[in-house]
């Protein structure tokens, strides 16, 4: 990847994706799967609106969050949907789901979450790569990465595309959104 040159200019701009084997500092496993269930399909910004709320009204811990009426998710502006899902995260967390996930690869790691209603591929693929540091994902189903490939590789295929990438596929989709900007 650090010879590629479309790829190049990129990585000298924005200097070391934050993935395995660069630095990268684990987040905490529940509180970022919560969060990144809150914000599915959202504005960055009525996200952060949401998680703030979330935050300053209940202890995220999965105990208190399972125990949570569903109404009271949503008077902070959780969907009906959504208070489902910050649920069922709650109840595997409580259930061990998440124990164990830093030792298991990646498609047991997805194969795992996907279980969770309202966990698809994708939050589980950017759980994959944000929370865990993963170096070689390739979320084929997230848009800006189709449109960074496009900008910068028009005419190849996706799945092609990351290929040329193994084993830092990752590292590569971080570029390619880092191109959109």
């Amino acid at each position: 990847m650090l010879d590629d040159p479309v790829l190049k200019p990129l990585l000298q701009k924005h200097g070391p994706a934050p993935f395995q084997p660069h630095p990268f500092e684990p987040q905490p496993l529940y509180p970022t799967l919560l969060r990144s269930i809150v914000g599915q399909q959202l504005s960055a910004k009525a996200a952060e609106t949401i998680w703030q709320r979330l935050v300053a009204r209940f202890d995220l811990e999965p105990e208190v969050v399972y125990q949570v009426q569903r109404e009271a998710l949503r008077a902070v502006g959780l969907s009906e949907a959504k208070a489902r899902y910050v649920r069922a995260v709650s109840r595997f967390a409580l259930e061990g789901g998440l124990e164990g996930l830093e030792a298991l690869s990646d498609e047991a790691v997805v194969q795992r979450l996907v279980r969770v209603e309202g966990v698809g591929v994708w939050t589980a693929q950017m759980f994959l790569m944000f929370v865990l540091g993963r170096p070689d994902v390739w979320p084929v189903q997230d848009l800006g990465l189709r449109r960074g490939a496009e900008r910068l590789y028009p005419g190849q295929a996706l799945e092609a595309l990351g290929e040329r990438f193994r084993p830092y596929r990752s590292h590569a989709a971080w570029y390619l959104w880092r191109a959109l900007e």
